[in-house]
């Protein structure tokens, strides 16, 4: 599979919240997302609005696949994240209703580019 990906501007940080945590008045950018399980809230969003205070890890640089993918796609993340597996590339996935992002840490984001661009992807 073949997949067309779009670069997301901006630098991103991945923030570890208490699971009672209230919705961050701080997350903002370009992409925002906030998951609240029993254990945690994990709040995804531009590194430069996360408080020094918080437990962070900062540095990572986003992948968008392009176009809507409905429901019934399979093996959409399975064809990013095996090449990157085999380049030693750590990933973290956020999917929407629509599309799936890929946060790459930015250490690693231009040989991740490569990487995909050998696999066949589109960048």
């Amino acid at each position: 599979m073949i997949l067309k990906l779009d670069i997301v501007d901006g630098e991103y940080a991945i923030v570890r919240l208490a699971p009672d945590a209230p919705m961050p008045a701080w997350a903002s950018g370009h992409v925002v997302s906030v998951t609240w399980t029993p254990d945690q809230c994990s709040v995804i969003c531009d590194a430069s609005a996360v408080p020094d205070a918080e437990q962070s890890e900062k540095g990572w640089r986003c992948f968008k696949v392009h176009g809507d993918l409905g429901f019934s796609a399979v093996g959409t993340v399975d064809a990013i994240a095996q090449p990157l597996r085999a380049a030693r590339i750590s990933i973290f996935v956020v999917s929407t209703f629509d599309t799936d992002y890929i946060f790459v840490h930015s250490k690693q984001f231009d040989e991740a580019c490569r990487v995909l661009k050998a696999a066949g992807h589109i960048l």
